[in-house]
């Protein structure tokens, strides 16, 4: 456990650094429960970044996958400049900044306080998941109208956070050689507060990160998640089994709705290989892309990351993207092989794999509270291999 104890007399760039430090366990923190308090203390965080860098006069280092990541952001931004409304689109792009967690949280969470990073995601999910449900439970949150969201504003940011979160505990779980037993009393609250969300985006990312996990650590442990799964929504209350049914039924509007957007985004594409119809353009121009059978008149984004991404920004950005998700992939992958701490890259990987799975159902790559946690989650396992601490 790093300590945040600063003597009087230590020399400003380890008082930078330690800030640093605390800023990031506050960011972390604060994402899960207020995007302003989150915004509040990532630019805390990456000033405190930029002053200790300065100060080391260091050289920024960065994990491989940050690079396709650079390329993404400026292909963005040469849509952007493509866009019909470039003001808008430019305006949009400025959730490209949170790229920059990925060296923050490389620089700061080095060593073992990666396992603190991940100890205060995997806490404070386990608060908003015990909020989740008593919301469901004493405040009415239950039904399609109104979801438990916890303490944030949209049930599928908050759907999604507890993704990561339950990736993460499961890791744990499965891959630390000690401190097994606090993701294990969490874990039931994480699965109960998925499951009163009513999300079925969050549960196929759920049940795809915990089953890479389980084929990971045991092949055998796969069969497992399907019953369970199945036993476990047909004990669940009524409005919820019928939810996850509905998963299954093609007469189902929103079922009929996504696979619509799916024929608009390929003729958005169609009509913009190269650079999109611009960050943020989506649902300005839906009418013109809109499918006869879709249901809904207008839609501000198309439910599917690498569809949103290849309308939005052409088909170069969706190659970017899928760049980085390979490189995270493998070079997590190796790390899992070698790592003293082999929970941290199975919960990147775990995290990886939940962001995919929702992903064909979601656009959470784009929600900024969710790709913030994704981002944090992904550089932990690279940063603890750093142990050049001050």
């Amino acid at each position: 456990m790093t300590t945040l104890s600063i003597a009087a007399g230590a020399p400003p760039r380890d008082r930078v650094e330690l800030a640093g430090v605390a800023g990031l366990l506050g960011f972390v923190a604060a994402l899960q429960l207020s995007i302003a308090a989150a915004g509040i203390m990532l630019a805390f965080t990456l000033l405190c970044w930029a002053v200790s860098t300065g100060l080391h006069h260091e050289r920024i280092e960065v994990p491989r996958f940050f690079w396709p990541l650079l390329a993404y952001a400026a292909w963005t931004l040469i849509s952007a400049a493509a866009s019909p409304d470039s003001r808008a689109s430019f305006i949009d792009s400025k959730q490209l900044v949170l790229f920059l967690i990925v060296p923050m949280v490389y620089q700061f969470a080095r060593g073992s306080r990666a396992r603190t990073v991940l100890q205060v995601a995997i806490t404070v999910g386990a608060v908003s998941a015990a909020y989740g449900i008593v919301q469901y439970g004493l405040l009415n949150y239950n039904n399609l109208g109104q979801r438990p969201q916890g303490s944030l504003g949209h049930y599928m940011t908050y759907s999604g956070l507890l993704v990561l979160v339950l990736a993460a505990a499961v890791a744990r779980l499965l891959f630390d050689s000690r401190d097994r037993a606090w993701p294990a009393v969490i874990l039931p609250a994480l699965l109960a507060a998925l499951a009163l969300s009513f999300t079925r985006s969050a549960w196929v990312g759920a049940c795809v990160a915990v089953a890479v996990l389980f084929a990971i650590r045991d092949l055998r442990l796969v069969p497992a998640i399907p019953i369970v799964a199945a036993i476990f929504f047909a004990a669940a209350p009524s409005p919820i089994s019928a939810r996850f049914y509905s998963m299954f039924d093609m007469h189902d509007p929103t079922n009929r709705d996504r696979v619509a957007m799916l024929r608009e985004g390929a003729s958005m594409v169609r009509a913009h290989p190269l650079t999109g119809v611009g960050p943020n353009m989506v649902e300005r121009v839906y009418a013109q892309y809109r499918d006869p059978r879709a249901v809904e008149k207008v839609n501000p984004h198309l439910h599917n990351v690498p569809v949103q991404i290849a309308a939005e920004r052409g088909l170069p950005a969706v190659a970017l993207w899928i760049w980085f998700v390979v490189v995270a992939a493998i070079d997590l992958t190796r790390l899992l092989r070698r790592s003293r701490h082999r929970f941290l890259p199975a919960a990147g990987i775990a995290a990886l794999a939940g962001m995919l799975g929702a992903g064909f159902f979601e656009y959470n790559f784009g929600d900024s509270e969710f790709l913030m946690l994704l981002l944090v989650l992904v550089t932990l396992p690279f940063a603890a291999e750093r142990t050049d601490l001050p």
